[in-house]
């Protein structure tokens, strides 16, 4: 779809790129001036007030960071996308905290750049809005999860972020330092991963779990996203459903909590959006029954109530805590704080096999033989309500709130997984996956 005749300001010393993304912007119908450094920017900005500002982080004479304060200070409303061939999570994470819109890795991929672009002049208000109506998936191959089908209860309204925010960390498995830079999203999108160059993503979808190992991860194409359940649980326990989320490759673990992405959401704000997400309600038993004791379990209910029962021996024990989710509140309080928790003997093992690589003593409760050795434990029954918050993370992934009641013992990710997948089949038997050639588009609407 052609776009309406929008001012694209595109600022790189490169003449190759600043030339080819002229041809490429024109080519789909924008309007685009250029500058080849930072002298002529502002009086460009002034006189032009260009919609969007395609700006590079790295040029002669006049920084791109400088250059974004100034244009966040003179033109608060554009919409300012920083590309960089030498950038990082941090320099993406720095100019999303100054205001930019979007972040973009060169080389630039034209499907990411172009979806970049139709989401900046998709609507030029800073705070992304409840009636973007007219923006949707485009008809790009890729089978969406509509929101409000398929499903036996009625519907919640949908939500996004009122602007976007991020967080820095390490991740627990890889041990490099990461980050995400959370975007709104128009409503019917649904929420997805993808990495700072913005070319291909993958939905925060069950079709897409690539393991289960330590920690959910989800793939499709290049994308390959870990330790996302923590996340999915406060985006799915806050409401949100429409949302793209870039990093590389592992969510950080932050302190082995949900604590700060709820926090994070807080910040940003919630904003309500036309279109409904339709409940599932549960209105028969489901089991999955592993080695030993495992077992979980999902039944009838009035609303989402989750049960967990873990057995270790000393300094463990028994723990059991039940879960009623009456909002995101409810979750913040409860839930949310539990921390990721191991043993000794089991991090030594991960350590070897090259996992858990970015497990500090700040971001895990760590247990040996005797005590926990590295913290004071939040709730007397702090591993069983982590054990909740992995369920209420995995069972984000099949897209629409559940209301049902599940009880689980001794149980992991498989576990969870394979519970949902019997949900999927009873409950969205017309959901098939996503098509594995085109990343999604976010096309702003016709005037």
């Amino acid at each position: 779809m052609k776009s309406a005749q929008r001012t694209v300001l595109v600022v790189d010393d490169e003449d190759v790129i600043r030339e080819t993304v002229r041809e490429i912007l024109t080519d789909e119908g924008y309007r685009v001036i250029a500058a080849l450094d930072g002298s002529e920017v502002m009086s460009m900005v002034a006189r032009e007030d260009p919609d969007v500002v395609l700006l590079d982080v790295w040029m002669p004479e006049r920084d791109g960071i400088v250059l974004l304060k100034e244009i966040r200070r003179e033109r608060p409303e554009a919409r300012v996308i920083m590309i960089s061939g030498h950038g990082s999570i941090h320099t993406a994470v720095t100019a999303t905290k100054l205001g930019a819109f979007d972040f973009i890795e060169k080389p630039l991929s034209l499907d990411g750049l172009l979806a970049a672009i139709k989401r900046a002049c998709g609507d030029t208000r800073r705070e992304a809005p409840a009636s973007e109506e007219g923006l949707r998936l485009a008809e790009s191959g890729v089978v969406s999860y509509p929101m409000g089908a398929a499903a036996s209860g009625g519907g919640l309204p949908q939500k996004t972020l009122r602007k976007s925010v991020v967080a820095c960390g390490l991740g627990l498995h890889s041990g490099v330092s990461t980050g995400v830079i959370l975007h709104p999203l128009p409503q019917n999108s649904g929420i997805h991963f993808g990495g700072i160059s913005g070319d291909a993503t993958v939905p925060a979808h069950l079709d897409y779990v690539r393991s289960t190992d330590f920690a959910t991860s989800l793939q499709r194409e290049g994308v390959v996203v870990g330790t996302v359940e923590h996340l999915l649980a406060t985006l799915h326990s806050y409401g949100i459903t429409n949302l793209l989320i870039k990093m590389y490759g592992e969510i950080p673990i932050m302190d082995g909590s949900a604590i700060e992405f709820c926090r994070l959401i807080e910040e940003a704000g919630v904003a309500e959006q036309q279109g409904e997400n339709a409940e599932i309600v549960i209105d028969r038993t489901l089991r999955v029954v592993g080695e030993g004791e495992e077992e979980i379990v999902i039944e009838p209910a009035d609303g989402f109530t989750v049960h967990y029962r873990l057995q270790h021996p000393s300094p463990v024990g028994t723990q059991e805590y039940t879960y009623v989710y009456r909002g995101a509140d409810s979750f913040r309080d409860e839930i949310a704080p539990a921390r990721t928790f191991g043993f000794l003997r089991d991090f030594e093992k991960l350590e070897r096999m090259g996992l858990i690589k970015g497990g500090r003593l700040g971001n895990c409760i760590l247990v040996d033989d005797e005590r926990v050795i590295n913290t004071e434990l939040r709730f007397d029954d702090e591993f069983a309500r982590h054990k909740i918050l992995d369920i209420v993370g995995d069972f984000s992934l099949i897209g629409r709130p559940v209301r049902g009641r599940v009880t689980a013992k001794m149980t992991g990710h498989a576990d969870n997984i394979a519970l949902l997948r019997q949900v999927a089949e009873i409950y969205c038997p017309s959901e098939l996956p996503a098509a594995e050639d085109d990343p999604p588009s976010w096309d702003p609407p016709s005037p």
